[in-house]
């Protein structure tokens, strides 16, 4: 049985599926205003690795990730109602609309999904598309006195109408840690729009500079607040019980804090049975942030030369929920050990086969149930690449059945390009011509240049060093 840290109760539980035969996942999904880093991948990958691990145990998962293309504020602390939205900034600086660009890094990253071996979501709804659920859900949420219409049009969640606030972090209303990102005085500025300084906007009116994402309600014209996407989402997908939550460390609070509130206020009770969190990455000691410079992303990895399953593999070698410090000697030494096992698994296949080696089998299968420990995983597997004392077919079944957990695509031929180096027929002139176009800074002759490479089939991703292009 699968065992995960539960960031709530802070113990490892046992994860049960509330509905025989069945586990339900949602997973915290991206925000499309920009390209996902390998740090916003790793976070990604848990949801991955839990699937994996319950299909094999013979579950039927069912992954929800929401599509963010509305709604996270620049200052994503969620305080500031009247900041601007990542999506509409990001359409400002590449002059095109604000769905076109969420499109575009959605496809960006739904590719980048594909080159690790973690498998889309089973439903992937857009924050954009499920207005109308959040519509809903709002109103339920006035109808219980959980929520109410501001001094500015706005309808906030009110913080004090639950008595448990801050299971999920430990921070307490009344009595907020340091560090944490609300001020514990009284926000002077929400004096007449809030009645306590914690509330936050469910739904927010627009003002009258936004033209783009917003939409007529019963509160007037406006957008949906982050927090509450994800809970109208959840609940409708998935039901008044989900038996995991996952995401990255830093949407603990105030996001799924918040988002808790608004399920369980809105269904009566704990809609979440366990919340699940990837710790932070760091890519050369330091934190990823565009002011640094240090940002890194998986395109990057391939314009090396690196198998992208060689991130993969880095990753597990270390624990889902410890920091980690990424390092490009790392991500080489995992590529150098990728190589290494599929020449050998590749020899071992031409040998008799035999029987899985029952010991490594076990040690594996039994690292990922207990809080998918996978650097013991790979610990047991450079044990078996080693023994000599078990014949090579057994390696070589022990190898290809485990990488049903790994996902690290080891029985295939070395040297096989990930991406293939070939362009379809018309393609590199359409390439240059897009080049051009975005150096003239014709973004409408770039987009339509990209439309007609992607008929072609090939995937065109920018970044501030040109662009890249891969096959679909």
């Amino acid at each position: 049985m699968l065992h995960l840290t539960d960031t709530r109760t802070r113990r490892v539980e046992k994860i049960e599926p509330s509905a025989p035969g069945r586990l339900s996942i949602y997973a915290c999904g991206p925000t499309v205003y920009r390209f996902a880093h390998v740090g916003n991948l790793r976070t990604f990958l848990l949801s991955d690795l839990i699937r994996r691990v319950a299909t094999l145990q013979g579950l039927q998962v069912t992954v929800v990730q929401n599509i963010t293309d509305v709604g996270h504020m620049a200052d994503d602390r969620g305080l500031d109602e009247a900041g601007e939205d990542k999506i509409l900034s990001q359409a400002k600086q590449e002059n095109r609309s604000a769905l076109d660009v969420a499109r575009f890094y959605e496809d960006a990253y739904l590719t980048d999904l594909s080159r690790l071996n973690i498998a889309p979501a089973d439903i992937a709804p857009r924050a954009s598309e499920s207005i109308d659920l959040m519509i809903e859900l709002i109103q339920k949420l006035i109808d219980n006195n959980n929520a109410y219409v501001g001094g500015d049009g706005s309808v906030y969640f009110d913080a004090r109408s639950i008595d448990n606030y801050g299971a999920i972090s430990g921070n307490k209303l009344d009595a907020l840690r340091p560090g944490t990102r609300f001020a514990i005085e009284e926000d002077p500025e929400a004096s007449g729009r809030k009645r306590f300084h914690a509330d936050w906007a469910l739904w927010k009116v627009a003002g009258d500079t936004r033209t783009q994402l917003v939409w007529d309600t019963p509160w007037g014209v406006g957008f949906p607040g982050w927090h509450v996407e994800c809970s109208a989402m959840g609940v409708h997908h998935l039901g008044e019980t989900i038996d995991v939550h996952t995401g990255g460390i830093d949407l603990r609070f105030p996001h799924h804090e918040d988002e808790k509130a608004q399920s369980d206020a809105a269904v009566g009770k704990e809609v979440v049975r366990h919340w699940v969190h990837a710790e932070h990455l760091l890519f050369d000691g330091r934190k990823m942030a565009k002011s640094t410079g240090n940002v890194l992303l998986l395109q990057d990895v391939i314009d090396r030369g690196i198998d992208p399953l060689a991130l993969r593999l880095c990753f597990l070698e270390h624990n889902y929920r410890q920091q980690m410090n990424l390092t490009w000697n790392a991500i080489e030494s995992a590529a150098t050990t990728l190589t290494r096992w599929r020449t050998k698994i590749a020899l071992w296949a031409e040998e008799p086969s035999a029987p899985m080696h029952e010991p490594t089998r076990v040690a594996v299968v039994d690292a990922f149930n207990e809080d998918l420990d996978t650097p013991r995983a790979i610990q047991a597997l450079r044990r078996l690449e080693k023994d000599d004392s078990v014949a090579a077919g057994a390696r070589f079944e022990t190898f290809n059945y485990l990488d049903r957990l790994l996902g690290l695509d080891l029985v295939r031929e070395v040297g096989k390009p990930v991406v293939a180096q070939e362009l379809p027929a018309g393609a590199q002139a359409l390439l240059d011509a897009r080049a051009q176009a975005r150096t003239d800074k014709d973004w409408a002759a770039s987009d339509s240049l990209r439309d007609e490479l992607a008929i072609l089939g090939v995937v065109v991703a920018d970044s501030t060093t040109g662009q890249s292009w891969s096959l679909a």
